[in-house]
């Protein structure tokens, strides 16, 4: 055998052997935006990617996190000049687009009246209809613009809060992230925001439980389970966090345009979209808008599927699922 014969052979066993990297599912999971994450993904040559994940998700903190002084959502609170980075400007437009489509229902610009009604990093204040009103004069998703690449504000007292719709866009730029080093198959959890796409490590379509409305942290029964193909998930849901005052129960979730806490029948809220963003900010606006109004926008949006949990006349919770998302419930 001559050296050529030689030489092509090694060649061909180093080419195989650079090219034998096998691929194994990983787990991460931390915490982002004062919740937690869980991601899970099939990496093409079973590297962790954790270290990699961390410094996106810091990155992105660094842009949405009000509580984070340094963060451009709080430059731009605080009327400080700030160059806005392009995932601001696109998480900002959308939830403009939103807040149009649900008639105000969905309102980055809430932040003073949720935490004056004690749901915000402030102390609970003592709520009439004149503080409500007072407050309601910096608030108004109609009062705050994009131009120029600047915000601009009616009035320099207005704020922005993206908790609604950032968890479901970073899930969707972990997503896009984790596409670019290779990774087909993953799911990504942020606070009970969802992108999943391909298959699990049981090569399944992944799986995702929503929970029942039940007041008690603890108890995790689920209500359904829904097999999640290439989309996004969000639910929204007001029996967790809520306070009494005077024998009267007191929901997280504002009406943006009246002032108040919401009194409906609609406990929880689930959206399936193609991004999660989009699944994120209108999970918060149908539980603003209660089941009937929900349900007619949500049939306004494509490619949206609902799954609604609601309290009938008798105390009973009962269920509405559009007919795409009982088509993707775990039989």
């Amino acid at each position: 055998m001559n050296q050529r014969i030689l030489l092509l052979i090694g060649l061909i066993l180093i080419f195989q052997a650079c090219n034998t990297g096998t691929t194994k599912y990983i787990a991460n999971n931390g915490t982002i935006y004062g919740t937690y994450y869980s991601i899970k993904y099939e990496s093409p040559n079973g590297d962790d990617l954790q270290t990699n994940i961390d410094e996106e998700l810091q990155r992105l903190s660094r842009i949405f996190s009000h509580y984070d002084k340094e963060a451009t959502i709080s430059k731009v609170n605080n009327n400080t000049p700030v160059e806005l980075e392009p995932e601001f400007v696109t998480c900002f437009l959308r939830a403009e687009e939103i807040s149009k489509i649900t008639n105000g229902a969905f309102d980055i610009t809430a932040g003073p009246l949720i935490s004056a009604w004690g749901f915000g990093p402030e102390d609970r204040q003592k709520m009439t209809n004149e503080k409500v009103d007072s407050l309601k004069q910096i608030c108004g998703y109609e009062k705050i613009k994009l131009e120029n690449g600047r915000i601009l504000k009616e009035n320099p007292h207005m704020t922005i809060n993206m908790s609604a719709i950032a968890k479901g866009y970073t899930c969707d730029l972990i997503g896009e992230f984790l596409q670019k080093k290779g990774c087909l198959n993953y799911m990504v959890d942020i606070g009970g925001e969802v992108v999943a796409k391909g298959v699990n490590d049981k090569n399944k379509v992944w799986t995702i439980g929503i929970r029942k409305p039940i007041e008690n942290p603890f108890e995790n029964e689920l209500s359904a389970a829904l097999m999640l193909n290439n989309r996004s998930m969000a639910t929204s849901g007001n029996y967790l966090n809520f306070y009494e005052e005077d024998g009267k129960k007191y929901a997280h979730t504002i009406d943006p345009i009246s002032g108040y806490p919401v009194q409906h029948s609609l406990l929880s809220a689930s959206v399936v979209a193609n991004d999660c963003m989009t699944a994120d900010a209108f999970a918060t606006a149908f539980m603003v808008l209660g089941k009937d109004a929900g349900i007619e926008i949500a049939r306004l949006v494509p490619g949206m599927e609902i799954y609604f949990i609601y309290a009938d006349d008798n105390g009973e919770n009962q269920v509405y699922m559009s007919e795409g998302f009982g088509e993707m419930l775990r039989k």
